[in-house]
């Protein structure tokens, strides 16, 4: 049987990922910025990628969920248009692609793309034209998620769970809530999730961040979560943690981008061990490519530098990760079985479990 590696960058690089919490607007290219500035004659803080990239990136500061949110406030000005979107719904793949994610679920509002005339039926055909040349050109696939947004009318929400409606099995794969959210209660928008599960969609919602448990509590009892995106906060509520676990409600996890918008204390006191050791499905994605300063790559050092994740607890949230996509259980089967092959094949990571020495016991979060 074939050791597995040591833990490296590069061994993480070529492991096969999935990633399920990825923003389309929060994951651009500063170079793809500037160029799309410059053809639709738009201003940008800076005309120099690595000036524009320090601009927009969090780098070491961290500041609240609406400090955090503000950074798009730039990235959507270059995003107005149906070929921006195409372009960079296909560069967020490749760039996924590059560091052999095999499934991305890339969301985003669409009605924030239409200050220039767009509809938001177009913006959804754009990215979809985007997201299907890059299946086509790497080894990825590839579905949207489309966003309500908390601070944006219950009216709007509705109106985008009726256009997921009218894209299923069409690209949309699933409906989100982001935005801030405190003073904005999922409730108001569960009219839009009646909606969606009701055309039997799957839905995933941003909770648990920047406010407590009844957050995730709304999302789950008001709105049918399927997916949490998020969750740092679930451990304040131990009864709604046990119901989380026991209906296997994934938490979207994201560790660099939950430091920077303070939803933990900080790194070191992450959930992510406690959660996993709980035995809660997770999942490790990126959030925000470019305003967290990120890869899924980096994402998966981070667990192992700072919690000891090693390679065979990245075989589990990997196909924990495949399990928990919003694909029809047949194609998700398909897709676990050939990941499970090349983590099998190519690292030697068997399914069994390890001995109990081998995990990350040492390793306390509070």
């Amino acid at each position: 049987m074939k050791k597995p590696p040591e833990i490296s960058h590069d061994v993480v690089h070529a492991l096969p990922k999935v990633e399920l919490h990825c923003h389309l607007d929060g994951s651009l290219r500063p170079e793809s910025m500037i160029e799309l500035a410059q053809e639709d004659k738009i201003k940008l803080p800076s005309d120099n990628p690595d000036d524009l990239k320090k601009i927009l990136s969090m780098g070491d500061k961290r500041g609240s969920l609406n400090d955090y949110l503000a950074k798009f406030e730039v990235t959507l000005t270059v995003l107005q248009t149906s070929e921006s979107l195409t372009r960079t719904a296909y560069e967020l793949a490749e760039d996924a692609s590059a560091e052999n994610v095999r499934y991305l679920e890339m969301r985003y509002s669409p009605i924030l793309h239409t200050k220039r005339g767009m509809t938001p039926q177009e913006a959804v055909e754009a990215v979809n034209k985007g997201l299907r040349q890059a299946e086509k050109d790497f080894n990825i696939k590839c579905g949207q998620i489309i966003c309500g947004i908390r601070e944006i009318s219950p009216e709007v929400s509705l109106r985008l769970a009726d256009l997921a409606v009218q894209f299923k099995n069409k690209g949309v794969v699933g409906f989100d809530l982001a935005g801030a959210e405190e003073n904005y209660p999922a409730k108001h928008h569960r009219e839009a999730f009646y909606l969606i599960l009701n055309n039997n969609i799957n839905t995933t919602l941003h909770a648990g961040e920047a406010f407590g448990p009844e957050s995730i509590h709304q999302a789950v009892h008001y709105c049918g979560a399927h997916r949490i995106g998020h969750g740092t906060r679930l451990k304040e509520d131990p009864d709604l943690m046990q119901y989380i676990n026991d209906h296997r409600i994934p938490l979207e996890i994201t560790l660099t981008s939950n430091y920077h918008t303070r939803s933990i204390r900080s790194l070191k006191h992450h959930p992510i061990f406690f959660y996993y050791k709980q035995g809660i499905r997770i999942t490790l994605s990126t959030d925000n490519r470019l305003i967290s300063n990120t890869t899924l790559t980096k994402e998966f050092m981070l667990a192992h530098e700072l919690y000891n994740f090693n390679l065979y607890d990245f075989r589990n949230i990997t196909i924990d990760s495949m399990k928990s996509a919003f694909l029809h259980h047949n194609e998700r089967k398909k897709m676990i079985r050939v990941i499970a092959d090349e983590l099998e094949g190519n690292f030697g990571l068997m399914p069994e479990y390890l001995p109990q020495s081998y995990t990350s016991e040492k390793v306390q979060t509070d």
